[in-house]
């Protein structure tokens, strides 16, 4: 039969993502749910203990309480609640060498946020390697698919179909519930100023930033030299190359994969850096599946897709 998994928050867009990409497969079950009962505390311990897997989908209060209810349970945590805890693995394989070994014996692993996990994929190697200080404030824009405000927002989106809202600018309060993570996995010492912003596209995304006094060889360089030999990271040409359409760099060229490709162009005072990925694939339930995969110690690869 198998691993079993359950899935609590499974009707939510990044549960049923999961769903979806797990229950095409047949080396393990996903434990079924009875709506009736699916917000009670002694229903939902009994579906925890009987699993190999628990996947929280779920507001970031649930997503706590939750976690009281089975001491023993082996949790993977899409929410945002416990992102930078240091009780809690921080489920971002290509961040350090480490990082899988400490997925794949931990109790309990968070999912990283969409955003997050383009910028600090950019950035981490820069830091480390002393390109760019710690103490750099970076200005970070980007832009998501609608399906990244959930349910709510993809029906607003969708519910003029022959006129889809516009792209619409948020966050601009500078506070953004990603930053927290984006500061403390990339060793910053201050959070990014971030503006975010949804496109009338149902999934895709780029993250995006400027450096200046770098040059594209030295980011490009330190890409390479981290992410050789990772397979859903993707460094493309300096300048993008063909990845460029008509010189555009589309939000969408990811969608339904795990890969996050990586780009760095340069007019040589100045650089723009960008990373293009799926928020609902790397960006949520790709990466959740990946995460599962080393947990359950599993081919890392099983279920995902490096290209579409």
């Amino acid at each position: 039969m198998g691993f079993t998994v359950f899935i609590d928050g499974q009707e939510g867009t990044t549960g049923l993502e999961i769903f979806e990409l797990l229950n095409a497969r047949n080396d393990l079950v996903v434990v079924p749910i009875d709506q009736r009962f699916r917000k009670d505390p002694a229903y939902k311990r009994e579906r925890y203990d009987e699993s190999d897997l628990v996947i929280l989908c779920l507001p970031d209060a649930a997503a706590c309480e939750a976690v009281e209810l089975s001491p023993s349970a082996r949790f993977l945590d899409a929410s945002t609640a416990h992102r930078t805890e240091r009780s809690w693995i921080y489920g971002l394989p290509e961040l350090a060498p480490q990082t899988r070994e400490l997925i794949a014996t931990a109790q309990c692993v968070s999912n990283p946020g969409c955003y997050p996990t383009g910028f600090l994929l950019a950035v981490r190697p820069l830091v480390e390697q002393g390109i760019v200080p710690d103490t750099q404030r970076f200005q970070v824009h980007a832009v998501s698919g609608y399906s990244g405000g959930g349910k709510k927002l993809i029906s607003r989106y969708e519910s003029s179909p022959n006129q889809l809202m516009d792209t619409r600018i948020y966050a601009l309060n500078l506070e953004h519930k990603h930053l927290p993570e984006m500061r403390c996995h990339a060793g910053l010492e201050h959070p990014p100023f971030f503006l975010p912003a949804v496109g009338p596209f149902y999934r895709g995304m780029v993250v995006k930033f400027a450096l200046t006094d770098i040059d594209a060889e030295t980011v490009f360089n330190a890409w390479t030299s981290k992410y050789d030999h990772e397979q859903f990271v993707q460094v493309l040409p300096i300048g993008g190359g063909n990845a460029l359409e008509d010189g555009f760099l589309s939000a969408e060229r990811c969608n339904h994969t795990n890969r996050v490709d990586l780009l760095v162009s340069s007019n040589g005072d100045e650089a723009v850096v960008c990373a293009v990925l799926d928020n609902l694939g790397k960006g949520a339930a790709s990466a959740a599946v990946q995460n599962l995969n080393l947990m359950l110690g599993v081919d890392e690869s099983t279920g995902l897709r490096v290209f579409a």
